[in-house]
């Protein structure tokens, strides 16, 4: 399955252009989802069929869907309860009925990854276009899969379920029972589910495609969000410049605006990204034939995955070298520090703790540079950890 994700600036049309997107998959034959993080019905007001908590049939070959996450937290909650009802019975703890739960800060953001995953998953869908919140919700969106994932194996080390059949014993010498059975199950499963996330993400058929209006607060914002896109390993398929106006006389009321558009358009086109001007149409989009008069750009079939190889040049330098892009960043702005396996990359206002390929893990770092949009980390093989003779 293709995924394609959508998000942009708050304003800048973003829902309708995921809404048009899927529409003119769907319209060449492509069975697509539309799948939404959007709190109101504004993609159903768009495809002027309504989209709701259960996925429903929009068009021909056209699925829409609009998860509740309320309800989704409401029966996590519920659910939790129920295996944890040991441990709240011996605390005296009052259960919390589903009637009076609220969903918690990130419990929306969790319920729609969780919506993602089983979309990706199913099988009656060959595009999952996906309307994310505006940047940069969106951007800590994607983050969050990644980072609960490595809080679990530090607060629930896998390797500390080898003390598993101790716990019995300890439960009877202590005379109570012990938590921590379900606790790593949930953590466990937890992982699991975070893992199947981060694989839609990190899938060679996912790509971006930003929305912005061409003009001062769309040209500040995309750089920006790129290198947050980079930095996750996300490649932007397109950028779709929304709501470019027509030309026009001299001395019509719009003509400044017009040539702000211009100017940020000609920026655009300079850089390395696959713009695609969408017309401004006059008023909001509404139905079919609207979405269809925006003519944007039909999905790329074979999409070019991102990479962050790893160089060998050992014979010739006596280093390997790990190319991680990171287009527009800025020298004075980038930050690197190694923490056992991991390393720790800032950008920007942008932070990411990323594992070590296994050979980079038996070096020490040699240096960093920038170039053409490109970190290059270099690493020295360590005399006490590579074998001798070869890797």
């Amino acid at each position: 399955m293709r995924t394609i994700l959508i998000t942009g600036p708050g304003g800048s049309g973003r829902t309708t252009i995921a809404a048009a997107t899927a529409l003119a998959a769907a319209r060449e034959g492509t069975r697509t989802l539309l799948l939404s993080a959007d709190r109101t019905d504004t993609p159903g007001a768009a495809l002027g069929s309504a989209t709701g908590p259960a996925p429903r049939e929009a068009a021909a070959n056209l699925t829409t869907w609009r998860p509740d996450a309320a309800a989704r937290f409401r029966e996590d909650l519920t659910a939790f309860q129920t295996r944890a009802a040991n441990v709240l019975d011996l605390l005296g703890a009052a259960r919390l009925d589903a009637e009076e739960v609220t969903p918690l800060p990130g419990a929306e953001e969790l319920s729609f990854l969780r919506a993602l995953r089983d979309a990706a998953l199913c099988e009656r869908y060959d595009l999952l276009v996906v309307d994310l919140p505006p940047l940069p919700q969106a951007l800590a969106l994607l983050a969050l899969a990644e980072e609960l994932r490595r809080y679990l194996r530090r607060l629930f080390p896998p390797e500390r379920q080898a003390a598993r059949a101790l716990r019995p014993v300890l439960g009877r010498l202590a005379g109570v029972p012990m938590p921590a059975d379900w606790l790593y199950e949930t953590a466990a499963r937890w992982d699991v589910e975070l893992a199947a996330v981060e694989a839609v993400l990190t899938d060679r058929n996912t790509a971006v495609r930003l929305v912005a209006e061409p003009g001062p607060a769309g040209a500040d914002a995309v750089p920006a969000a790129r290198l947050g896109l980079a930095l996750r390993g996300l490649r932007t398929e397109a950028l779709i410049a929304n709501r470019t106006l027509p030309e026009a006389t001299p001395d019509s009321w719009f003509s400044s605006l017009l040539a702000q558009q211009r100017k940020t358009l000609a920026d655009w086109q300079q850089q390395p990204y696959d713009v695609h001007p969408v017309p401004h149409l006059g008023r909001d989009p509404r139905g079919a034939d609207d979405l269809a008069a925006l003519a944007v750009p039909a999905v790329n079939p074979a999409p070019a995955p991102v990479e962050w190889p790893v160089a060998d040049r050992i014979a010739e330098d006596g280093v390997l070298v790990w190319h991680i892009p990171l287009p527009g960043a800025i020298r004075d702005e980038l930050d690197l520090i190694r923490r056992g396996d991991e390393l720790v990359i800032t950008v920007g206002s942008f932070r990411r703790i990323v594992a070590l390929p296994s050979a980079l893990r038996r070096c020490t770092v040699a240096g960093a540079g920038l170039c053409e949009g490109e970190l290059r980390v270099r690493f020295a093989p360590d005399p006490d950890l590579w074998p001798t003779g070869g890797r």
